[in-house]
């Protein structure tokens, strides 16, 4: 049960770690996904300082290394924590879904690390590469298709953003490639997706619109 009357940590460590990240805009469900993995409290609602106050040291050290050191782990996960972070920040007052698996018109379903809803339709997806080699375009290609497949099944009709983020960087030929193939695609109101790279380097994301 979380104390709402959670102490103020003044200058220890966990004081530090709270006065720094409530000044990042940390969405609600990175909160909750992290207070989930770190089996930690936190307050539903309120104040960023009293939510962050409200959980462990273990998540609060967990999030300043994800959104202020911005480490790298070997399981990829601090960079997908921040790929969610930035994908949250691009689509204001829209519902972001982590892991989403959406079927296509071909009648595949293809899984998402991220996808964003509107008055409960999918709006736009993304992916992220946190670990291994730079983005191929074998792995470019392939997103394309699955996010063409589902602009054409009855839950992607409105979907009209789609990013390919990576933590490892991107061949030049990837880029270029998903640049050719949206530039095949109808240009119509209707049918129109805007392909988006986005590449963290120097612990910011770089965009290139395809």
């Amino acid at each position: 049960m979380v104390n709402k009357g959670f102490p103020t940590f003044g200058t220890t460590q966990d004081g530090v770690h709270v006065s720094t990240l409530k000044n990042y805009n940390l969405p609600d469900f990175i909160l909750k996904m992290v207070a989930a993995e770190c089996d930690s409290d936190l307050l539903e609602k309120g104040r960023m300082d009293d939510r962050l106050q409200s959980m462990n040291e273990q998540a609060l050290k967990m999030l300043y290394k994800i959104f202020v050191g911005c480490e790298i782990d070997a399981e990829g996960r601090f960079a997908q924590y921040r790929f969610f972070a930035y994908v949250s920040s691009a689509f204001h007052k829209c519902e972001v879904l982590v892991n989403e698996s959406i079927p296509g018109g071909s009648g595949k379903n293809h899984k998402f690390h991220v996808a964003v809803k509107n008055k409960g339709m999918y709006i736009a997806v993304a992916d992220n590469k946190a670990t291994g080699y730079p983005v191929s375009k074998k792995e470019i290609t392939r997103f394309y298709e699955a996010v063409g497949d589902i602009k054409h099944g009855e839950h992607g009709t409105m979907i009209s953003e789609a990013i390919y983020g990576s933590s490892v960087g991107i061949k030049q030929e990837s880029i270029e490639e998903l640049r050719h193939l949206s530039s095949q695609r109808p240009s119509d109101e209707e049918n129109r997706i805007d392909f988006r790279v986005a590449n963290f380097e120097n612990n910011i994301y770089s965009i290139t619109k395809c």
